[in-house]
């Protein structure tokens, strides 16, 4: 309950304060090498309506070694799917450059 209501309350700021807002958040934190998270957010028009079109952010665990050595620690850069070769320091910015792209906001 108290990470719906913050991540609730995180959508609820997001949508306050930028353009785009977070429609989903899931987290993968497996064994092997599926550790990620991601992220999709709906973009909004420039009169500020809410527009069909979604973004999906990614991001991925750091791990060095491999088998019973592997380490993993951190989190990678967040990358847009489409354009999975640029990296963003936090989702919004991903976001926003995603909209962007897209002639939205």
């Amino acid at each position: 309950m108290k990470k719906l209501m913050s991540s609730l309350l995180i959508a609820l700021t997001f949508t306050a304060s930028a353009s785009a807002y977070q429609l989903l958040s899931s987290k993968e934190l497996g064994q092997g090498d599926a550790k990620n998270q991601t992220v999709v957010v709906r973009c909004t028009t420039d009169t500020g309506k809410t527009s069909t079109q979604t973004c999906t952010l990614r991001r991925y665990v750091k791990c060095s070694g491999t088998g019973t050595n592997k380490r993993c620690s951190g989190w990678q850069a967040w990358q847009d799917l489409r354009t999975p070769a640029k990296k963003y320091s936090d989702w919004r910015s991903a976001a926003s450059a995603c909209c962007r792209a897209k002639g939205l906001r």
